[in-house]
């Protein structure tokens, strides 16, 4: 269950004044009550990832004043990111103890990360500061409710609703309460009072829909309140997939289809909804649809069960055999005491012609089956093995073929009672009725945690001519040796640390062609320099030629051998020739042809390592070489290279957030979340925009 902060309080927080002057941009002038003046307007219009950069500038010039870290929590609490929401009210708190906000903004974080004893000792506290606050109660009482302390919930919302008799989250609560009471009569009498003082509660129709399916399996009833939920709520994808579900139960099937369709269009990686129409297409045999759906599915999450089994059904049905028994495997794997999956890859194997691989799964079948019988008393070998076939399993055995009985290929299988319950029934949203979910709205601009984003690593720390500008983060690095020769003016365009280069237009294209021209003439007539190579090289690199790229380095490198920057700009050629073969590998390329590629292709790799190496060696303090290391041994997987690269890279330039949201990712994918959250929270105050969007999928 999630608990959103109360909007209103953002906005008794913040103050409308007027545009930041120019003057506050220098570190070295800040303005402090400025810059938290304006970092509280960002506040107030929901700008939290530009309120962050605000409050972090008046932190870095005065430590001291709370206020910065307790505004800095209330972004933070917004954007999602609990951790880090709770370590800056601590932090508000240490410095002054009387910072009643700060002590709920605490509570809130702690609640939403499960910890929901010390929530309840942070609105004690606040409470002993400002008795009877209506919010601090609502909230100590769901927390109370939620750590299992159901009566002392009871008397925390009876007082509440004694102080605030017109509170109608207040009644919606003790509603939740009821229900987990198993007192539906009282639960409904709250929800009634609750619509009798705001008839817009949203959570009211949704919460009396859930009972009347439960207690009634009144669908039709709890259509008709659904209906009002999404006249409320016309941009939450999770009332779409209910309501689409209750439509279905109604035998609505285009409605239940058009809701499936608008939940996706509305969020596009909703997992329900996709395999819920996948579901629905499969019943109608458009299999093409369906098969368009689970493969989705897939690649959201490889570990989908649901999603295989059904697919596996899908390319049965389709005559893809090989594909569908593949994906029966994968189900198998994770339910190995199920009988269905081994009927059913039986049946795909003997599609194929296997007949030994058919027996011996339809024997194991068996067996798992009579071993169910054993505590179920019921046993029909095969059930899910449609009967198509003329022969009967003992002639099957007579002519040596092993198949079960009954199998067809020109049939999908149908699942049994207990397969169809895990793997092909519809499934619901549960955390619709969020009794903040009114001030929850996924389409606010600063939600940046609700936007879509493709969770990849942050990319190289380019060299370039160009960078495109970013108002949260740095949109170029400090690096000396690259300011020394910059410092020269010996090139024709200044270049620039970046981890963003924007793509050319056709006038800044020519420009480069051109300078490579002249760097043709100027050699060819001058006695050849390592930084004229340098130059030239850039300009290749900015047209994407790598190859001439590294002919260039190569020369600059015999000449001076002891330039680090040309061995970084060296990697960074041969990293992006590596990337762009990488996709070049043809599927059907023979084994052996394969491996030769793949070891082509790892010695590219280990000679970008090795001129990360050099320049490393050259310029030990170079933070940006560290990282890139650490970018390149994550196209092989190798997390425990990247993460030693990642801290040194760190230690060297604590501020590059690129580097946090890299260590961050690391530790994800090496399980261990507690970390990884941890970085990503201090990559999204560096300015790292896709950090919430990946702590939200973590913590959800």
């Amino acid at each position: 269950m999630q608990y959103k902060y109360h909007t209103q309080i953002l906005k008794k927080l913040a103050i409308l004044i007027a545009f930041l002057a120019g003057s506050v941009m220098a570190f070295s002038q800040v303005n402090t009550e400025q810059v938290l003046r304006v970092g509280q307007n960002a506040l107030y219009f929901e700008d939290y990832m530009l309120s962050i950069q605000y409050f972090n500038r008046v932190i870095q010039s005065k430590p001291y004043l709370a206020r910065p870290y307790f505004f800095r929590a209330i972004a933070k609490l917004n954007l999602e990111d609990y951790i880090g929401a709770e370590q800056d009210a601590s932090k508000a708190i240490e410095l002054n103890q009387y910072l009643t906000d700060a002590w709920e903004v605490r509570g809130v974080a702690r609640q939403n990360l499960g910890r929901n004893a010390d929530a309840i000792s942070d609105y004690d506290h606040a409470l002993q500061l400002v008795p009877r606050n209506r919010q601090l109660m609502f909230n100590k009482a769901l927390a109370q409710q939620d750590c299992g302390q159901l009566a002392a919930a009871d008397s925390t919302f009876s007082d509440l609703l004694r102080y605030y008799p017109g509170f109608d989250s207040g009644y919606l609560g003790r509603a939740r309460l009821r229900l987990e009471q198993a007192d539906t009569v009282a639960a409904i009498a709250d929800i009634d009072k609750a619509m009798s003082i705001n008839k817009n509660a949203v959570n009211a129709y949704i919460m009396r829909a859930d009972i009347a399916i439960s207690r009634d399996s009144d669908f039709a009833a709890a259509a008709a309140d659904m209906d009002e939920a999404i006249r409320l709520q016309p941009r939450l994808a999770g009332l779409y997939v209910n309501r689409a579900y209750l439509r279905y139960k109604n035998d609505d099937f285009f409605g239940a289809m058009a809701d499936f369709d608008y939940a996706i269009e509305l969020d596009p990686l909703n997992e329900a909804a996709i395999f819920n129409r996948a579901l629905l297409e499969m019943e109608t045999s458009a299999n093409d649809k369906a098969l368009v759906d689970l493969d989705r599915l897939i690649n959201l999450d490889p570990s989908n069960t649901r999603a295989y089994y059904n697919r596996s059904i899908v390319n049965h049905a389709k005559g893809r055999h090989a594909q569908a028994a593949a994906d029966i495997s994968k189900v198998i794997e994770e339910v190995p005491d199920l009988p269905d999956p081994y009927f059913m890859r039986s049946e795909f194997l003997y599609a194929q012609g296997n007949m030994r691989g058919a027996e011996r799964d339809y024997n194991k079948g068996v067996a798992l089956s009579k071993k169910a019988q054993s505590l179920t008393g019921d046993f029909e070998p095969g059930a899910i093995a449609p009967t198509g076939g003329n022969d009967s399993d003992s002639q099957r055995r007579d002519r040596g073929d092993g198949a079960p009985a009954g199998a067809s290929p020109a049939h999908a299988p149908e699942a049994s009672p207990e397969a169809a319950r895990r793997f092909a029934t519809l499934l619901t949203v549960a955390n619709n009725a969020e009794i903040h979910e009114e001030y929850n709205n996924a389409a606010i601009r600063g939600k940046v945690q609700d936007r879509n984003i493709h969770i990849e690593p942050e990319p190289w720390m380019e060299l370039a001519y160009y960078s495109s500008a970013n108002e949260l983060r740095p949109d170029t690095y400090y690096i000396k040796e690259v300011d020394d020769i910059n410092a020269t003016r010996m090139l024709r365009f200044v270049i620039r640390v970046t981890p963003s280069v924007p793509s050319l237009d056709s006038e800044s294209s020519t420009r480069h062609f051109q300078s490579i021209e002249y760097y043709n003439s100027y050699l060819a007539t001058h006695k050849p320099r390592a930084i004229d190579y340098i130059g030239r090289a850039l300009d290749f690199i900015t047209i994407h030629d790598y190859t001439s790229a590294i002919r260039d380095i190569d020369k600059a490198i015999e000449i001076t051998p002891d330039l680090a920057v040309a061995h970084l700009l060296r990697a960074q050629a041969a990293f992006h020739n590596f990337q762009l073969e990488d996709g070049k590998i043809p599927d059907d390329l023979p084994a052996s042809d394969a491996l030769t590629l793949n070891t082509m292709r790892r010695k590219a790799l280990d000679d970008v390592l090795a001129d990360l190496s050099a320049a490393i060696e050259l310029s030990p303090n170079m933070a940006e070489a560290w990282y890139n290391k650490a970018v390149a041994h994550l196209q092989i997987d190798d997390y425990t290279s990247a993460l030693a690269a990642l801290n040194r890279a760190i230690e060297l330039k604590p501020e590059m957030g690129e580097a946090w949201y890299n260590r961050g990712y690391v530790y994800l994918r090496l399980g261990n979340n507690r970390l990884g959250i941890a970085d990503l929270s201090r990559a999204g105050q560096l300015g790292i925009l896709p950090a919430y969007n990946l702590i939200k999928r973590i913590s959800n």
